[in-house]
């Protein structure tokens, strides 16, 4: 009994192993059906020993950048709805952190002074002209914020996209096993499976109104970043270095001499969202001229479900006098 129950574990695991082997190389496959495809829609340039991506659109005085919150592997896609409405009365930047979008990997660490002077030194080359206004999504304000407590002149206002405090960061848990597990899911062809799946694609991106405001193109641009670049070594490293890159910044200078808001997302009026909307009460702490406003009917990708209100709020951030 027990030599046939050890020979039918090993034929389960030979099993599993060929599917995944399977699955690999149909992954294998798709990535190089996917780079021929996966063209840079704005510039490269070279920083710290590897190239980053950055788009720019529009005219007028000032110019608003765009940081993208933790996971988001096509900042340009993820944004497009925002940048497409705030492009026709300002200039628009969309940078791509190391990993993400266009941009290539590096081995520098996802420290968060070293990912600012990244910014810095790409909005240098490219010929960006500060004061800046930044717009940040997520665990995208803490990169915001420190660019401000490291270059005070150079930032004009923050609008922030239902992004944390430091405060919040530096005390919620850096889950990196699940990075870990997302990515396994894509090096073994799982999610490129999952991907061709409607309905379950459909659920996958729920948080963002199943990317309904993307234009199909760009739906696909989404769909190819993710199964290229989804949650690398350095969307791994940034999540666990959250919560260190958090109690830096909330050390740091406090509060910032400039106008702040914070879009918060009332997720639909769920009563699990009860802590989110008292911490981000916070962010009065981090300006004299703060204010938070609650975006009803949206979830935590706002500018996916409002990106009207959205660009409201950021030509309203512009208009503040300095």
């Amino acid at each position: 009994m027990l030599k046939k129950l050890g020979k039918m574990s090993l034929y389960v695991i030979a099993g599993m192993l060929l599917l995944l082997a399977i699955g690999a190389l149909y992954q294998w496959m798709g990535v190089q059906k996917d780079r021929d495809h996966y063209v840079p829609v704005g510039d490269l340039y070279e920083v710290n020993g590897h190239r980053m991506h950055l788009y720019t659109e529009g005219t007028g005085d000032a110019t608003v950048v765009f940081a993208s919150g933790w996971g988001t592997v096509s900042p340009y896609a993820d944004f497009y709805p925002l940048t497409e409405r705030v492009a026709s009365f300002a200039k628009v930047a969309v940078y791509e952190r190391p990993g993400t979008g266009f941009s290539e990997l590096t081995d520098q660490r996802r420290d968060i002074d070293v990912m600012v002077e990244e910014i810095h030194s790409l909005l240098q080359l490219s010929g960006q002209k500060p004061p800046y206004v930044f717009v940040a999504h997520s665990l995208g304000s803490l990169e915001t914020v420190r660019y401000a407590q490291t270059y005070p002149g150079e930032v004009q206002g923050i609008l922030l996209i239902d992004g944390g405090t430091p405060e919040y960061y530096a005390e919620a848990p850096a889950v990196t096993a699940m990075s870990h597990l997302q990515r396994f899911a894509v090096n073994t062809g799982i999610a490129r499976v999952i991907m061709q799946s409607g309905k379950l694609a459909k659920s996958i991106q729920s948080e963002r109104n199943e990317l309904r405001l993307l234009p199909a193109e760009l739906q696909e641009l989404e769909k190819r970043a993710l199964l290229l670049k989804g949650f690398n070594r350095n969307m791994t490293d940034e999540l666990g270095l959250s919560r260190a890159n958090a109690k830096k910044v909330a050390e740091g200078k406090k509060p910032l001499e400039i106008p702040l808001i914070a879009l918060t997302a009332d997720r639909f009026g769920s009563r699990n969202n009860k802590a989110w909307l008292e911490s981000q009460r916070s962010w009065a702490s981090w300006s004299p001229d703060a204010e938070q406003v609650v975006i009803r009917d949206s979830k935590h990708y706002i500018h996916l479900y409002h990106p009207d209100l959205v660009a409201k709020e950021v030509e309203k951030l512009i208009k503040k006098p300095n």
